[in-house]
């Protein structure tokens, strides 16, 4: 318990970190260019809520939320995978918390798996804070594909049923952490980890049920160092970005204590219908981008 307390210290500690640093750049004036500050709109803290409601039960943030950024052309294209990670970053830590005290997996499976993904974090935010419009939409279209397929195969109960295992230990501790590394380096490009990550610990022999603290720690602790380089680097979009996050916070509340059991499969089919929508339209706007001819006497890269 004493080992279990200082893992939460230590969250507590990312959590302030990244309080700090965000709302720092906001009083200094360091924002996206073109924003404002002020508060989010109704709409933004519903986004916000719903978002988070449904990410508590297991179903995932970051690709809903993208489908709507995308289709009410809420946030720019490039900016997309900041405002997913600073944004949804402080209801993911408040999930942590809660599901952290209520899974008891074995604790240094538990922290190791996380340090996995913050390092993969950590690598992938400086990567794709720095990548052109362009790129971004293309890795995000392919991300989201990557997502219709998971939702779909927890859909149709494809895939491993997983064990009753609460650790890992020896060749697949090794490859739980491998596959924690690569799953923290893809948040980045705003591909959620916790149904890649449930499935990955199933395929491990572990209980599904450790993937909650395990998923929800490792965005717990990832998120606020990959939300730091998007900050750093003014790479996403504030109004929409304080939706989720003062509208994501009670919703957590209410998923995890309120909410005892909810039929989501048709909410699942309807989430992949979107997100296969949004990925072609990411996608298409990639190929009209590189169809735009560019001027005579223009500096390449224009």
């Amino acid at each position: 318990m004493n080992l279990r307390f200082m893992l939460l210290a230590a969250l507590a500690a990312f959590t302030l970190y990244y309080i700090w640093r965000w709302s720092s750049a906001v009083r200094a004036g360091d924002v996206p260019p073109g924003d404002v500050t002020g508060a989010p709109s109704p709409g933004q803290l519903i986004l916000g809520f719903l978002t988070n409601f449904f990410d508590t039960l297991g179903i995932g943030s970051f690709a809903p939320t993208t489908s709507v950024f995308k289709f009410a052309k809420m946030v720019p294209d490039e900016r997309i995978p900041g405002t997913l990670n600073v944004g949804h970053t402080l209801p993911t830590i408040t999930q942590a918390f809660i599901f952290t005290l209520l899974v008891q997996v074995h604790f240094w499976t538990l922290v190791l798996m996380i340090a996995a993904a913050v390092l993969g974090a950590k690598l992938g935010a400086g990567v794709v804070s720095a990548w052109p419009r362009r790129n971004v939409q293309i890795g995000m279209g392919m991300a989201l594909l990557a997502a219709a397929i998971l939702f779909s195969m927890r859909i149709f109960g494809i895939g491993p049923a997983g064990g009753t295992a609460l650790e890992l230990s020896g060749i697949k501790l090794a490859i739980g952490l491998a596959g924690n590394f690569a799953l923290g380096a893809l948040m980045s490009l705003g591909i959620g980890l916790y149904a890649p990550c449930m499935i990955l610990v199933s395929l491990l022999g572990m209980d599904p049920t450790a993937a909650y603290p395990i998923m929800m720690g490792s965005c717990a602790f990832l998120m606020p160092i990959g939300s730091a380089k998007f900050i750093q680097k003014r790479r996403y979009s504030l109004k929409p970005a304080l939706g989720l996050a003062l509208g994501g916070i009670p919703a957590v509340l209410v998923a995890a204590f309120w909410v005892k059991s909810l039929e989501l499969n048709t909410v699942r089919v309807l989430v992949v219908v979107v997100v296969l929508v949004t990925a072609f339209m990411m996608l298409r706007s990639a190929m009209a981008e590189r169809n735009v001819s560019v001027p005579e006497g223009a500096p390449a890269g224009s």
